[in-house]
């Protein structure tokens, strides 16, 4: 795909579509759901349990639907944005909208957010992959096997560049297919049925207790939590949260775990029957999906650990159970899979900024692939916290991702004689860009607060 690529207008009982000249989309409409889908849950997801236990049920779901709603616009926004300037790379957008210098802004932000994204994911194989192979073979501990740095390089040339290598992402539909059903097993398994039957939790149940009993009277018993307890755990917690900075941590993670925007307009070029209306149907399918699987996994997690929960799910469970290591690998394998379909923006981003007017050649292709790769095994390899990553990129990239970038493309693409500046879809635009900068602020702001006191603000209640 080249910087002049462009679409054709197709005029059609009387309506106008849009067909690419390059292209003719192959993939599905429930292959692109898949892909999309895949773009968008990932390691995140094992952090959504903490997020609740900083914000408490009500504020949490809350934070949910308007981040889930947020998404769907944005990804109206750049729908709009491509369809009137015929392009359909978000690089190409920034060049439209500021020319080189906004080229280089946008291809920026998506290979730092997607590096983020991928080292999120390899963090996972790093922690995750060594318990499975230390409870499947408890003798071999010592050896180099159980190395987690080790793993990530076995993982990363033997599984995921194959797929990284790949022409494009419709191909990968499949793979993601088989990923979110590793996440649904992951879902199902985290659930109080399979809890109560199956896990150990890593703390006694006393001390489960004893932070429940800070908000129930005498007569709960260890079986049962009650509902009314919750409530009213939850609206204390929503009040706290919009008062303390322990919100830090949660919005960050929570607009980590929607981001999908790198990959849309990829996804859209190879969309079989491509209109602006279709693929905002598998943009809002996708993030439907995904919002029911997050919200059921909060839940869960936080029903089960309530205010011990840490960033990282998965760690407050057995290590030795059979039905967990089946669950970690389930985690690891859908985590796996993710990251080619991560990988492809970049690449993209990549080519744009050095190549934007050669023609494909594999030998790019596949240098860029391996060269990347390499890079985020460094900083998986380096760095200490999982949580870090989240609320770093989650605090930067993120907002421009979703907020920002839409917004600003949208008010300086569409002209002025469409619509006006005061019309209400520009203003909409405007307050959408004001506030991925507060969030951004905010963020950032509370995040470097922690860092520099050192006091553990974003912990559960």
């Amino acid at each position: 795909m080249t910087e002049g690529d462009t679409f054709l207008p197709n005029r059609s009982n009387g309506r106008t579509e849009t067909q690419f000249t390059d292209c003719n989309g192959k993939t599905s409409f429930g292959m692109s759901i898949l892909n999309l889908s895949n773009a968008i849950i990932g390691s995140g997801i094992l952090g959504l349990a903490y997020a609740m236990a900083n914000t408490g049920i009500i504020f949490f779901v809350i934070l949910l639907i308007l981040i889930a709603v947020l998404s769907a616009y944005s990804i109206h926004l750049l729908l709009e944005s491509a369809g009137v300037v015929g392009i359909r790379a978000y690089e190409q957008l920034g060049y439209h909208a500021f020319g080189q210098p906004g080229k280089i802004l946008a291809a920026c932000i998506i290979i730092l957010h997607n590096i983020g994204a991928m080292s999120s994911y390899l963090f996972i194989v790093k922690i995750e992959l060594p318990h499975i192979i230390q409870g499947l073979w408890p003798d071999i501990s010592d050896y180099w096997l159980v190395d987690g740095k080790y793993l990530i390089i076995i993982v990363s040339v033997i599984f995921i560049l194959p797929l990284a290598l790949m022409k494009q992402i419709g191909y990968l539909g499949y793979t993601s297919g088989f990923s979110l059903s590793c996440m649904v097993f992951f879902l199902i398994s985290v659930s109080p049925l399979s809890i109560h039957l199956h896990t150990v939790y890593m703390y006694q149940s006393t001390l489960i207790m004893t932070d429940m009993s800070n908000m129930t009277n005498k007569n709960m018993t260890n079986k049962s939590i009650s509902p009314l307890c919750l409530i009213r755990s939850s609206t204390r917690s929503l009040s706290q949260s919009v008062l303390m900075n322990t919100t830090a941590f949660t919005i960050p993670i929570m607009a980590f775990a929607f981001v999908c925007h790198p990959e849309v307009l990829p996804i859209y070029t190879e969309l079989k029957n491509p209109s602006k209306k279709r693929m905002q149907n598998v943009a809002n399918i996708s993030i439907l999906v995904m919002s029911v699987m997050y919200l059921l996994t909060a839940i869960f997690g936080y029903l089960t650990f309530y205010g011990n929960v840490e960033s990282e799910l998965l760690e407050m469970y057995s290590k030795k159970d059979i039905l967990i290591l089946c669950v970690r690998l389930a985690v690891l394998i859908a985590v796996t899979l993710t990251v080619p379909v991560v990988l492809f923006p970049i690449r993209r981003a990549i080519l744009q900024l050095l190549f934007p007017d050669k023609p494909f050649h594999w030998v790019r292709h596949i240098s860029i692939a391996v060269c990347l790769l390499f890079l985020v095994n460094l900083l998986v390899i380096f760095v200490a916290k999982i949580r870090d990553i989240f609320g770093f990129i989650g605090a930067t990239s993120a907002p421009s991702l979703i907020f920002i970038l839409p917004g600003i493309f949208y008010i300086c693409i569409v002209s002025k004689d469409k619509e006006l500046l005061k019309s209400r879809p520009k203003i909409q635009a405007i307050l959408f860009v004001t506030l991925g900068f507060i969030l951004m602020i905010m963020s950032i702001t509370f995040i470097i607060i922690e860092w520099v006191t050192g006091k553990k603000i974003s912990g559960g209640h």
